[in-house]
């Protein structure tokens, strides 16, 4: 694991074919066909022939969450144990490391009908009625859920509704009931000095941008892919999106991009952080991820 940029999958492929690894991917993003610059997705020449599991699953416009990680995760899992070979995920979303080690709260069933009505809600009412609403029923998620993430106030008020009880109390319920899945497993995270991250971070918007982040996300509105879905407000897309339609000049666009995965890799430790068993590695001393390696198998 590790935060963005920080150079995971260049020592995954290491690791793969030094130890006869498949490689299953633990990011939010890759699991997206057609997003391939704005994700950093590894290509196939990068893979160098080491097999990789959950990328290019669904379409920018289908449903993807933790739970459903989880769930293709063990299939995984399952069938390169089967094969005989040895299981190395990598990525960075913390939250879906976290489904797969733990289980995710799968006991809440979804309500596809009450979720409609709600988004009807939201586009006549607005987020900030819906937000004061969750608040009166479920303030811990109020408090936990931004406004502006749309996506989860949707789903905790869909769960209150559905249910009878607060996401936040059916959230508690399972952590108390939570244990880890497996009983061999090693958990290791590349980080670095903060400095150091946010130069590779500006690096890596940098290389976006110029290996052609504009053509692929002129490529996905053209598809019909539109800004409204969850696949399109992740960072580099919504704000090429913003610059696209006219709504942040280039400059601006460069800027915030910039901000914003910086941000986005303080939240990435804030799930890190969660995970006490993992064993930090500092940047420039991999070497030592493959010695432990070495030493668990």
């Amino acid at each position: 694991m590790g935060p963005t940029a920080i150079g995971k999958t260049a020592l995954s492929i290491q690791l793969a074919q030094e130890f006869d690894f498949e490689i299953i991917s633990v990011d939010s993003m890759q699991v997206y066909r057609y997003m391939d610059i704005g994700t950093a997705k590894i290509s196939q020449s990068e893979m160098q022939g080491v097999p990789h599991h959950l990328i290019d699953v669904v379409n920018p416009d289908e449903p993807f969450d933790a739970s459903l990680f989880e769930n293709l995760a063990i299939m995984a899992i399952t069938d390169i144990l089967a094969r005989g070979k040895k299981v190395l995920l990598t990525g960075g979303t913390g939250l879906y490391l976290r489904a797969l080690v733990n289980g995710m709260a799968q006991k809440v069933p979804t309500f596809p009908e009450i979720r409609k009505e709600i988004q009807e809600q939201l586009t006549t009412k607005g987020r900030d009625q819906l937000h004061e609403q969750l608040s009166v029923f479920d303030p811990l998620s109020a408090k936990r859920i931004h406004k502006n993430d749309t996506h989860r106030l949707v789903r905790a008020i869909e769960v209150y509704t559905g249910t009878g009880k607060p996401w936040s109390e059916l959230i508690a319920e399972h952590q108390a009931e939570s244990h880890q899945r497996f009983s061999n497993i090693l958990i290791l995270g590349l980080r670095c000095e903060r400095g150091l991250l946010y130069d590779r971070i500006g690096q890596r918007s940098s290389e976006m941008l110029d290996n052609g982040l504009q053509g692929e996300v002129e490529y996905l509105l053209g598809k019909g892919y539109g800004r409204e879905l969850k696949s399109m407000q992740s960072i580099g897309y919504v704000h090429m999106v913003k610059y696209l339609k006219e709504e942040w000049d280039w400059q601006e666009m460069v800027e915030y991009l910039a901000r914003d995965t910086r941000r986005y890799a303080k939240r990435q430790f804030t799930w890190f952080n969660k995970l006490k068993e993992i064993v930090w590695i500092e940047k420039g001393k991999e070497q030592q991820v493959g010695r432990l390696v070495k030493e668990f198998i």
